[in-house]
């Protein structure tokens, strides 16, 4: 292959704020800010890539306004449908030229995300043949789902995938699983996560797909085989 990869097998790829736009930071930030709570990078950590029914009682205790966390889920996905209204989901610049280089380069490649299969079939669908096994993994079951994509979907071991995403609590337990990482964070102007990755303890950051190249995926499959993915 054109990678000679000496580890991976297997990129996965996080859908919303990474093969698509990012319309959950914005619509999480006003949901908080507009009921009067504070927006820190505590509240991030607190909500993202959680189960939906966690979430939701996240950004429940993250407001002064008496909710229940169904109701703030409820009123959440309320507000991300208008949100959408005004800002179509897209997909990011780059995302069709890094899966058709990853599987160049003899790689597989899975995307996973919370939302149900539906959301990736709907914006993604038209790409579907670049990627393997299931194609999409929801992971509201199981978030983040790193241990379960790599082991249970495809069978592989902890050191032969890389995951891309735009979420620091991802990282974290990437690297507690000693999993490959590359953090996409989100460049909305109220998001903490690309501090938060950087506290995490990530190596490798991107603000473009296409620098998700051949070069940074032989370094990061060069840092897996030596057993060095999160070691400075």
């Amino acid at each position: 292959m054109g990678l000679s990869a000496q580890r991976l097998r297997l990129v996965a790829v996080n859908i919303d704020g990474v093969l698509l736009s990012d319309t959950f930071s914005p619509v999480i930030h006003d949901f908080v800010v507009g009921r009067g709570g504070q927006y820190t990078a505590e509240t991030e950590r607190s909500i993202f890539s959680q189960s939906q029914h966690i979430a939701g009682e996240r950004m429940a205790d993250a407001v002064p306004v008496p909710l229940t966390g169904e109701e703030a889920m409820r009123a959440y996905f309320a507000e991300r449908d208008a949100y959408v209204a005004r800002h179509p989901v897209t997909v990011t610049p780059g995302a069709e030229r890094l899966l058709r280089r990853v599987r160049d380069l003899g790689l597989q490649v899975v995307c996973y995300g919370g939302l149900a299969k539906a959301h990736f079939d709907t914006h993604l669908g038209a790409y579907e043949d670049l990627f393997d096994g299931p194609g999409y993994v929801c992971t509201d079951g199981f978030r983040p789902g790193i241990h379960e994509i790599i082991t249970q979907t495809f069978g592989l071991k902890h050191d032969e995938a890389v995951f891309i995403d735009d979420v620091a609590r991802v990282a974290e337990e990437a690297r507690a699983l000693n999993v490959a990482f590359i953090g996409h964070p989100s460049a909305y102007e109220h998001s903490f996560q690309r501090q938060l990755m950087l506290e995490a303890g990530v190596r490798h950051l991107v603000d473009h797909l296409d620098q998700v190249d051949a070069e940074l995926l032989g370094r990061v499959d060069a840092e897996a085989a030596a057993g060095r993915s999160w070691e400075r």
